[in-house]
């Protein structure tokens, strides 16, 4: 934007403010919204950096998935009285998101993630507001397999987690839309302290990709108000089987050990097999 004349400036303004509502448009019709012509329009687009309009249009999709609010996605459902139709319909979006993980996943990449959760000295898993589920989810699983992680979802947790950081530490961020405060700060604060740092998001446009020295784009589209954590839950679960899987030998003996007290330790209900058949 900021190579662009004043003009050109106001003239793209109200696409980038509201980009839901024009992101479906050809240049033509875009143009004729913006009450102007398709070439005017075109050259603003370039001037911004896009080769075309096509990558214009991309751009606009993952602008609108930032900004989208629960507002926007409860709109988005066609209003019809069949609740049935939305419950095939969720199942239909929480698979499309599931199929876009399978054909976008970097295997290697998450392997290699895995190697270094194993050669850090501390992990710090950061995330608030809902995403809080995901963090203590991943924490707990690490913690099984007797790896170093520490999970920060409320704001105080992180600034202290964050200002003893070293480069031997690696810190995992994970927000979606336009990003939590708290996360994004508590990363880019890591990242000047010298620790790796990772982001789990939605979009590439998410202020998580400017702080991370790499990030995994998982989609969160859902047909109701909220988010939809199929997709990144089945993430992380890849990410489990990969520590898990490449350290084998050490996975299986700290189950071992674990074994008896999940067979009948004291957390577990004492079914009494027995007498429930007998009543």
């Amino acid at each position: 934007m900021r190579a662009l004349s004043p003009k050109r400036r106001e003239l793209i303004r109200p696409v980038l403010d509201r980009p839901r509502d024009y992101v479906l448009l050809s240049v033509r019709k875009l143009a004729e919204r913006l009450e102007s012509d398709a070439m005017t329009v075109l050259r603003a687009i370039r001037g911004m950096g896009f080769r075309g309009y096509a990558d214009f249009r991309r751009y606009l999709h993952e602008l609108a998935l930032v900004q989208a609010t629960q507002l926007d996605s409860m709109q988005g459902l066609a209003a019809v009285s069949d609740v049935a139709s939305h419950l095939h319909e969720s199942l239909a979006h929480d698979s499309s998101n599931l199929m876009a993980l399978r054909h976008s996943s970097d295997y290697a990449r998450i392997e290699e993630l895995a190697a270094r959760l194993y050669g850090a000295r501390r992990i710090v898993l950061l995330g608030g507001d809902l995403a809080s589920v995901l963090v203590s989810f991943l924490q707990y699983n690490l913690a099984v397999i007797d790896l170093p992680a520490i999970a920060c979802t409320r704001p105080g947790e992180v600034v202290h987690a964050v200002r003893g950081l070293q480069k031997s530490d690696l810190v995992m961020a994970m927000t979606f839309r336009r990003g939590l405060r708290q996360t994004v700060d508590g990363l880019r604060q890591a990242r000047a302290r010298g620790a790796y740092c990772v982001g789990i998001t939605d979009t590439h446009l998410s202020p998580l990709a400017r702080f991370a020295h790499e990030y995994f784009v998982t989609s969160v589209e859902s047909t109701l108000y909220g988010v939809s954590y199929v997709s990144p839950m089945a993430w992380l679960n890849m990410l489990l089987v990969a520590c898990a899987a490449s350290r084998r030998t050490r996975t299986m003996k700290l189950l071992k050990a674990a074994d008896a007290e999940q067979r009948s330790g004291f957390r577990w209900y004492p079914e009494r097999w027995e007498s429930a058949e007998k009543s």
